[in-house]
């Protein structure tokens, strides 16, 4: 009688796709987008602006507010970071229904000086201290000085960026980051 062979055992394992993505980010990135000021104006007399926000692939947006060039969105967007060299880029559009939405300006942002303030020992300082401020310059779309504020036990930071290809138009945006329990982590960059 012949018995079967136990198959040889596979040298397959369980994905490590999942696992490497986790060890390549260092964490996210919460971007509150809070609101437009003095947004253009695309339609007869306003516009119904929405903020894309993208990173590298990834590619985020907000809701559309009708007929508001002063729009409060006050909406998260969690980015996930694995490369803090890349910038964040931020553009709004005017919503149209039957044609294709309108540009109404674009910014980019740099996070790596949000990021080194992370990376300092900061438990015991007080809350409301402005660990390092970010200059408007000819280098970023910084409208004016930009903050990072320890904030109750988180490192946030406020920016009002300055649209850029556009007549006029800022929008207000702050930062928060996120720790992932099984990502890099910003201190192993």
């Amino acid at each position: 009688m012949a018995m079967d062979s136990p198959t040889a055992p596979s040298n397959s394992r369980p994905s490590s796709s999942s696992a490497s993505l986790m060890e390549s980010l260092l964490g996210l990135l919460r971007i509150r987008v809070k609101r437009g000021v003095n947004l253009a104006v695309r339609d007869v007399r306003s516009s119904d602006p929405y903020v894309v926000i993208k990173m590298a692939k990834q590619k985020l947006k907000t809701r559309v507010i009708r007929k508001d060039v002063n729009p409060e969105w006050n909406e998260d967007l969690t980015l996930s970071v694995s490369d803090p060299n890349l910038p964040v880029k931020l553009t709004v559009y005017d919503h149209d229904t039957f044609s294709m939405d309108d540009k109404m300006g674009d910014a980019e942002f740099d996070i790596k000086p949000y990021l080194d303030a992370l990376k300092m020992q900061l438990n015991g300082i007080p809350s409301g201290t402005i660990i390092t401020r970010v200059q408007p310059s000819r280098q970023n779309c910084l409208a004016e000085e930009s903050c990072i504020i320890w904030n109750e036990g988180k490192v946030v930071q406020d920016m009002c960026l300055r649209l850029r290809n556009v007549e006029c138009g800022e929008v207000e945006i702050q930062l928060q980051w996120i720790d992932l329990p099984g990502s890099r982590g910003l201190f192993s960059s």
